[in-house]
């Protein structure tokens, strides 16, 4: 991203997955500075990163053109979005009234025994430099409290088919709880990563969908979660 702008990287001390749009209030935190315009924030969350860094490395009057929260190791799809610590990184950009681009890194199996340097993210460079000389070139292209949810398949540059806009798909959960005893007899209980599996839809136009077909996933996602259609419905129901 260098050669497009003047770039600042805040980022937390440790892996912060599926901590959502949390916000640390009971604890300071504290930043420390890695080098010129980047920044580790001890104990914090990528809210945090966001809130903080704008706020304090920037300030009113003097904010940035844009957030770009990633590239994530793993995907963030579907309902994925409300656990993810990348989305809320945006989230809290947009809501700061920065504009934003959550983008994430597909992987099939994060178990793989291949090293994480190995991994080739030549794809999910590509694209966020395209989309965000795009932005920085033209516009950003959401309003309000509106971002872009980038996924990226698991496949090398030269394979990718293109990029589709997509909605977000409904993913299939299920129970990855692991029951273990540490080696004084304790119950301890650790939660996995559930496989990729969402429930097929006709259109085919959802983000898990794009990713099997080689193409980029871009998702505009907006804060507002009312569901309008049901209101009318819902005021019918509640009355006495």
């Amino acid at each position: 991203m260098q050669p497009l702008a003047q770039i600042t990287v805040v980022a937390p001390a440790t892996n912060k997955s599926a901590c959502a749009h949390s916000m640390t209030l009971t604890n300071p935190l504290r930043f420390k500075s890695i080098e010129d315009d980047w920044y580790m924030l001890e104990d914090g969350t990528p809210t945090d990163c966001v809130f903080l860094g704008l706020h304090n490395l920037y300030g009113e009057g003097n904010l940035p053109d844009l957030v770009i929260s990633g590239i994530n190791i793993g995907s963030n799809m579907g309902e994925d979005i409300t656990y993810s610590g990348t989305v809320a990184g945006a989230m809290e950009a947009v809501l700061q009234e920065v504009p934003a681009i959550a983008i994430s890194q597909v992987y099939n199996n994060l178990h793989s025994s291949q090293p994480k340097e190995d991994w080739d993210f030549a794809l999910a460079c590509k694209v966020i430099v395209d989309i965000t000389k795009k932005i920085l070139d033209d516009e950003f292209p959401l309003g309000a409290r509106k971002l872009l949810n980038i996924n990226i398949p698991q496949i090398k540059t030269e394979e990718c088919k293109g990029i589709k806009i997509t909605k977000a798909g409904y993913r299939v959960f299920g129970n990855d709880c692991h029951r273990y005893h540490d080696p004084k007899g304790n119950e301890f209980h650790w939660i996995g990563l559930h496989p990729l599996i969402w429930e097929q839809s006709d259109e085919k136009d959802c983000d898990f969908e794009a990713i099997k077909d080689n193409y980029v996933s871009i998702t505009p996602i907006k804060l507002d979660m009312t569901s309008y259609d049901d209101m009318k419905k819902l005021k019918e129901w509640i009355v006495i």
